[in-house]
């Protein structure tokens, strides 16, 4: 119904992890791509690196490190641009909560619970499962967490754009996929599983990451502050 374009919260330091996120997903993604024009199919360059559930139940010694390698993987150009704009959107300021080194291991923490959400739910499957997504879930779980009732830029079917509280995109977010995960499963090509996962495994994985930083109150302070300089500037 609406894409989230830009959130209005600044960040009191460089997101570098986040930066290099987005890149590693884009180079792989070409890397793919690349594959594809030489000697390796498309499909085939995704089972080698992607999550297969059923090869990871029947081996998952030898079939472990796909779950790191399938996280930066992705199947079109809208696939990982809509993974990347939810990335670059929230990411940075997720990041700026937990600090570089923790944020990363959240970031891959999150695509873990993913794929084990995704690969529990069918574990006979045979479809590659790759993409971002479910560790960018957890990355939206932590940032409803941590920013709450920061305002969120959403572009509407209406070609409209509006304000929502984090909260609210978030949320929606996490209803949809969890309706899609009970009622369609991976119909159509998409892991709703796998973004449950993820979602449920940010809530949890936050709190811990979170416990010897700066409390909450001391973010909402900082929000109201960002708040005063967007009306400054706008």
């Amino acid at each position: 119904m609406f894409l989230p374009v830009r959130d209005h919260l600044p960040t009191r330091t460089v997101p570098v992890v986040n930066y290099a996120l987005i890149v590693a997903n884009v180079v792989v993604f070409v890397l793919g791509l690349n594959s594809h024009a030489t000697s390796l199919s498309l499909d085939a360059f995704d089972h080698t690196w992607g999550l297969v559930p059923s090869r990871f139940f029947a081996d998952p010694v030898e079939a472990a490190p796909t779950i790191l390698t399938s996280m930066f993987l992705h199947g079109s150009i809208g696939h990982i641009a809509g993974n990347m704009l939810y990335l670059w959107i929230f990411g940075d300021n997720v990041e700026d909560a937990l600090g570089s080194a923790r944020y990363l291991l959240f970031y891959l923490l999150g695509g873990v619970c993913a794929a084990f959400a995704q690969a529990i739910a069918d574990p006979t499957s045979t479809i590659p499962m790759v993409g971002a997504s479910g560790a960018i879930a957890a990355v939206l779980a932590a940032y409803m967490v941590l920013y709450p009732r920061s305002p969120i830029t959403v572009w509407t079917l209406f070609i409209f754009f509006f304000d929502f509280p984090a909260w609210f995109v978030i949320a929606l977010f996490f209803l949809v996929n969890l309706w899609d995960a009970f009622t369609n499963m991976a119909q159509g090509g998409v892991a709703f599983m796998a973004h449950v996962g993820g979602f449920l495994g940010g809530l949890v994985l936050v709190r811990v990451f979170m416990a010897d930083r700066p409390q909450l109150e001391d973010y909402a302070r900082w929000q109201r502050w960002a708040r005063r300089q967007y009306r400054d500037i706008w």
